[in-house]
C-alpha cells in the first residue's frame, strides 16, 4: 500500500497532533478569568484548538479506512463508532490502528467536542482537565500508533520480503 495516499493521512495526523499540543499550551497559559475580550479569547482559542484537533484526527482515521477499502461508520453514533473501529483488530484483515490508550484519549476529546459544539455558553474551563490530559496523550502517542500500524501493513522498502 505504499502510495501517495499516506501524504494526506500524515497531514491530518500532524494537524491533529499540532492542535492537541497547542491546546495543552493554551490551557497552561490560562487567562480564562480575564475580563472582557481577553478571557473570551482565551476560552474560544482553547475550545477551537480542541475541536480542530479532534476533527483532524477523525479525518485521518477516515482516510485510513478508505485506503483499506473499509466503509466508514454510519448512523447517529458514527463518531464514537469510528474510534471503536480503529481501535479494534479485524481478524484476517488488519490489526488495530490505534492502541487502547489512544482510543480512550480520543473518546474523551470526542466527548469534549460534542459538548463544546452543542453547548458553547456552558463551557467551564475548570471542567476540562480530563480533556487536556487526553490531548496531551494524543499529542505524545498518536504518531507512534499510526506509524506502527503503517509499518505493519506497508513495511518500509528495506523490510519487505521478496
Amino acid at each position: 500500500m505504499s502510495d501517495a495516499r499516506w501524504f494526506e493521512v500524515e497531514a491530518d495526523i500532524d494537524a491533529a497532533i499540532r492542535h492537541f499540543r497547542q491546546s495543552v499550551e493554551l490551557y497552561r497559559k490560562g487567562g480564562f478569568d480575564a475580563p472582557g475580550l481577553d478571557g473570551y479569547q482565551a476560552e474560544m482559542a482553547l475550545m477551537h484548538a480542541l475541536q480542530s484537533a479532534h476533527t483532524s484526527l477523525e479525518a485521518g482515521f477516515l482516510r485510513i479506512l478508505e485506503m483499506l477499502g473499509e466503509e466508514r461508520p454510519v448512523g447517529e453514533n458514527w463518531h464514537a463508532d469510528l474510534i471503536s473501529r480503529v481501535a479494534a483488530a479485524l481478524p484476517g484483515r488488519r490489526p488495530a490502528i490505534i492502541t487502547t490508550q489512544i482510543a480512550e484519549a480520543a473518546t474523551e476529546t470526542r466527548r469534549f467536542r460534542h459538548r463544546a459544539t452543542h453547548n458553547y455558553d456552558s463551557f467551564r474551563v475548570g471542567e476540562v482537565s480530563r480533556t487536556i490530559e487526553a490531548a496531551a496523550a494524543l499529542a505524545g502517542g498518536l504518531e507512534a500508533d499510526i506509524l506502527a500500524f503503517r509499518n505493519i501493513i506497508d513495511p518500509p522498502e528495506n523490510e519487505r520480503r521478496e
